[in-house]
């Protein structure tokens, strides 16, 4: 059981700041990019970040098989942050570049600009993850990497989203389209090498069970037919969230029951009827802690993603005071690591169950009290808001370190780990969630009729601000924390899981 050094795991780190570039920095400010320097609507930058979130969900779930089906000298993950780095570097700049088009033409360019980011981001990022669970077969271990990864995550965001304002107004001169473009060129150049860093400093250790011999293309192709099932549900999800309305509620009913169904014949057919694609498939849906983490993915990012998404709003209209963008970020990003950096030590103490809940708890509470506080006492906003984030960063990192428990739980049950899959589908929520979080964000504010360039439209949105700040984010929070009180993994069992899994792999 190896123990990772200091260096190694500050290597790994290093990824997740680069990527968090893109994450936690870059599309912090897309949405306010979108609608007031590149003018696209609230309305249709809303269906932008759910169409384009949604299908890269899709695509994580592929490349997870591609990772896992991967064989190279240098392992099955790590080559591919290597090789995708220039790839998100690129679209990290074109994403924020904009060029003098029609109203239609602006829509189209951000389709193709903001998909192409978010492939690059999948091909680089859920390897990336997947790294993680085969770096060490300890899961203390993997909670203490998962720590050092998210303090990088929130380091990078700090970079861009603490300094990105300032970087717009240094190179812009007055011009925020010039000032954004050549502000990315800056954070793109050292995502690169930031990777290159992650790929030379990690290694591989962990020796997966082999897969059926069956070529990837059947394999892709097998799964290319099970993509409706996936895509409809979250069709009908969509149409649900954007109309609200009875039809679209009782169209959304009915998928679910159906996919429900097609899961349940799926699982009941012996294991020598199935495809390596659909044994994966039907291994996640008996995964019970998967399950649950799978829900929690989501919950999380709505929860975080909303209160992300918002923040430049909020501070430019409600506390009507651009420039405290900028600072917050940069107080909610050091609490943030410092959260991260705490969660192994608080995890070894009373679990990485009752932390979650008990990080949901707090930070929902602390996220909800924003909405009493006025509009003159910003150093309130700073508190609440920051100790809310202290909870909050546990989360991801928790989740990150739990999903390498369920991978570990798919071996000892199953005798077969797709580490690759497992985190693709935990990536594959999150940016589900992540999608429908700034969608939301977009869609609360245009129901209180606000346009960015309308200055008439700002005060009548003000109340929606208000309740994103605080208790729609909060209302998330809340109910991942009574999911979490179903988590199946305690210490006991991870013990005994960790002891066999040992003597199965020394066989």
């Amino acid at each position: 059981m190896p123990v990772l050094s200091v260096k190694e795991k500050i290597g790994y780190a290093m990824g997740d700041a680069a990527a968090n570039f893109v994450w936690r920095g870059a599309l912090a400010y897309l949405a306010v990019f979108y609608t007031d320097t590149f003018g696209i609507s609230a309305a249709a930058a809303a269906v932008l970040f759910l169409v384009v979130r949604l299908s890269d969900g899709i695509t994580d779930i592929i490349m997870g098989m591609i990772a896992d089906r991967t064989q190279t000298p240098w392992g099955k993950y790590r080559p591919w942050v290597l090789w995708s780095a220039p790839l998100l570097g690129l679209f990290m700049v074109l994403c924020f570049t904009t060029p003098n088009l029609s109203d239609n033409g602006k829509l189209i360019y951000a389709y193709i600009t903001y998909l192409g980011l978010t492939l690059a981001y999948t091909i680089n990022n859920v390897p990336y993850s997947a790294l993680m669970g085969v770096m060490t077969t300890s899961d203390t271990e993997r909670t203490n990497l998962s720590g050092y990864r998210l303090a990088g995550a929130f380091a990078g965001g700090l970079l861009v989203m603490g300094f990105l304002p300032d970087l717009v107004a240094y190179f812009g001169q007055g011009d925020d389209a010039k000032g954004y473009q050549w502000a990315m060129y800056v954070f793109a150049s050292l995502l690169i090498v930031m990777m290159i860093i992650t790929f030379i400093s990690t290694q591989e250790r962990v020796t997966t069970p082999q897969y059926k011999n069956q070529h990837l293309k059947t394999e892709l192709w097998d799964l290319g037919k099970s993509l409706p099932t996936i895509i409809l549900p979250l069709f009908a999800v969509s149409l649900f969230f954007y109309y609200r309305d009875w039809y679209s509620a009782s169209f959304c009913i009915v998928v679910m029951l159906l996919l429900v169904l097609k899961s349940k014949k799926l699982v009941s057919k012996p294991n020598a009827q199935l495809t390596s694609t659909q044994q994966d498939i039907v291994d996640l849906i008996r995964n019970s802690p998967w399950l649950i983490l799978l829900a929690m993915g989501f919950l999380t990012m709505m929860f975080n993603g909303i209160k992300y998404g918002v923040i430049a709003y909020y501070f430019k209209y409600y506390i009507a005071d651009e420039l405290l963008v900028g600072q917050y970020f940069v107080l909610l990003l050091v609490v943030s690591i410092l959260g991260a950096l705490s969660t192994s030590w608080l995890a070894e103490k009373i679990g990485k169950r009752a932390l979650f809940i008990t990080a949901l708890m707090l930070s929902g509470l602390f996220t909800g009290a924003l909405y009493w506080i006025p509009q003159d006492q910003v150093s309130w906003v700073f508190l609440l808001g920051g100790v809310a984030e202290f909870f909050a960063a546990m989360m991801p990192t928790l989740f990150f370190t739990m999903l390498g428990d369920a991978a570990d739980y798919s071996e000892w049950k199953n005798q077969r780990r797709a580490t690759g899959l497992t985190y693709a589908a935990g990536t594959f929520v999150q940016k589900t969630g992540s999608g429908f979080a700034g969608a939301l964000v977009l869609v609360v504010l245009a129901d209180y009729g606000y346009n960015g360039l309308e200055q008439s439209t700002i005060e009548g949105a003000l109340p929606g601000m208000q309740l994103l700040m605080s208790w729609i984010p909060a209302s998330f929070a809340f109910a991942g924390a009574f999911l979490m009180l179903f988590y199946p993994l305690n210490k006991t069992l991870m013990a005994q899981m960790s002891n066999e899994l040992r003597l199965q792999r020394a066989l």
